[in-house]
């Protein structure tokens, strides 16, 4: 530590300069690019921050009692479901989230896995590439007066159903804690939205609730050949399920940003599964969001300090 500044933990290799900027009375420590929670722990013991701006890896109980001058955690994102909440309460550890920083790059991603889902952009690139042209075969899928169902109506949510509205898709809307709905979003019940959705997509946050909540039993109450789309939280599909659900044709395709386990390890299934499209976590990632987001946790940080 220099001086006699107080710590500040980044889980992470960088932060925007803009971030960077607001914490300049601070001692920024970070933590790499894949801090591992004994990692976090040893250099929560060394330093001994007053605050951890969290962009990568879990800030489990054991890290959160390590830290003796700790007084709040800010994620450099909306979910908080990293962050041993229960043990930061017990600690009167403040925890807070840049929420809603990231949500027109977070919609837009989920828009553009629906695209190459139903445009089967993956496969006719691949096609093309190796030298085929299927102009005369291939059908592909439009949006256009399709039901999107929509799980989570924050403002990722309410977001991508502004995107669906303008491409003239009808929305449907799950979400008991929503508030200002658009006149265009029909709220439904979660039966209601298996049943009449063309595309499924997930914004919500990961509780114990809702735990699995696209699994066999869900998938078998939607259409034939529904689409499904995740940019929330791994943990919100029961990914056997919607593997068996895949290769049986009940689900006609799958865009997955997120994971049970990150990154899925070697080996993993849907990795050789042609309608099952995947990206490594990085919806909300980009250089936009890079500084809001940065300068969002700061700011959080920063107000709880205070």
């Amino acid at each position: 530590m220099s001086g006699n500044k107080q710590a500040v933990l980044v889980t992470a290799a960088d932060l925007a300069p803009q971030a960077l900027d607001l914490l300049k009375d601070f001692d920024v420590v970070f933590a790499g690019p894949k801090p591992q929670e004994s990692d976090i722990v040893a250099l929560i013991e060394k330093h001994d921050p007053v605050g951890i701006i969290v962009r990568y890896g879990k800030i489990s109980a054991a890290a959160i009692n390590a830290g003796r001058s700790l007084k709040v955690i800010s994620k450099h994102g909306s979910g908080i479901d990293t962050i041993d909440s229960q043990a930061a309460k017990s600690r009167n550890v403040a925890v807070c989230a840049a929420t809603g920083v990231n949500a027109p790059a977070v919609a837009e991603h989920a828009i553009a896995l629906m695209l190459a889902c139903v445009k089967s952009v993956v496969k006719m690139n691949s096609r093309m590439h190796a030298g085929h042209w299927d102009k005369a075969t291939h059908k592909s899928i439009e949006l256009h007066g399709r039901t999107l169902g929509l799980i989570g109506l924050g403002a990722i949510g309410a977001r991508t159903a502004s995107i669906a509205h303008a491409m003239g898709m009808r929305t449907v809307a799950y979400d008991p804690y929503a508030k200002n709905v658009a006149d265009y979003v029909r709220t439904v019940d979660l039966e209601e939205l298996w049943r009449v959705s063309d595309v499924v997509s997930l914004h919500c946050p990961l509780t114990a609730e809702n735990r699995n909540l696209i699994n066999a039993q869900t998938l078998g109450l939607c259409k034939p050949g529904v689409i499904i789309v995740n940019t929330a939280r791994g943990g919100l599909i029961d990914e056997d399920a919607l593997l068996a659900a895949v290769r049986d044709g009940r689900v006609g395709a799958a865009a997955l940003d997120s994971f049970q386990q990150e990154p899925p390890p070697a080996g993993h299934p849907f990795f050789a599964e042609e309608n099952i499209l995947l990206s490594p976590h990085i919806g909300g990632v980009t250089q936009d969001a890079y500084v809001n987001m940065g300068v969002a946790a700061a700011r959080n940080l920063l107000s709880h300090l205070a």
